[in-house]
């Protein structure tokens, strides 16, 4: 079983590619939404976080307000990589635990993680691949104010990440997001057969 990374920029058309693998048959786990579950009471993560960030996070009931707590780390660098060394171990233990109940179950296909921050968790490091999906900078941007963040917020938010080329410069499959779905579409399909060549032949 080939374990892959899907990664991207904050609104690069990561979600949409996971989206379409998955339609395809592929099995892609969302570390992003792993993160989130990590930090809600009584899992892992809750602990640490509220050690670190102060009852000030919390929202009525006592679950982390995952909102304020994105105002405070993506305005203090410092903070949002505090917050990234508690949260990431954790998921990374969740993701190759779960690679290899896939394994004993005896799974051919290739199978994916998927998060915004694969590269700079260092989860890539122990995948067999890592595949970058990306658009034009000024796209992301467009994007974002699209879903409702500021200009400054989005600016924000993309430049707490690592920058695309990076990110591509890692890659070991590239899907381009800058035109339609349609066009992402075909892209995503091709990988598909290339991966099914590749695990039939071995």
């Amino acid at each position: 079983m080939l374990r892959l990374g899907l990664t991207g920029g904050i609104a690069s058309g990561k979600s949409a590619v996971a989206a379409m693998l998955r339609e395809l048959g592929f099995s892609v786990l969302d570390a992003d939404s792993l993160a989130h579950k990590l930090i809600e009471p009584g899992q892992p993560a809750y602990n640490d976080v509220l050690q670190a960030f102060g009852p000030s996070i919390l929202a009525p009931g006592g679950r982390v307000d995952r909102a304020k707590l994105s105002s405070i780390v993506f305005n203090d660098r410092a903070k949002l990589d505090h917050l990234n060394a508690i949260v990431h171990p954790r998921v990374a233990e969740v993701v190759f635990r779960q690679f290899e109940d896939w394994q004993r179950a005896g799974m051919r296909d290739a199978a994916f993680v998927e998060a915004a921050l694969l590269i700079e968790s260092s989860i890539h490091k122990n995948l067999d691949g890592l595949v970058v999906a990306w658009c034009e900078p000024g796209q992301q941007l467009e994007r974002l104010v699209a879903r409702g963040l500021s200009e400054s917020e989005a600016r924000r938010r993309i430049a707490a990440q690592l920058p695309v080329e990076e990110k591509l410069r890692l890659a070991t499959e590239k899907i381009d997001c800058s035109g339609s779905l349609e066009q992402t579409r075909h892209q995503v399909e091709a990988l598909a057969a290339r991966l099914r060549r590749t695990q039939s032949a071995r």
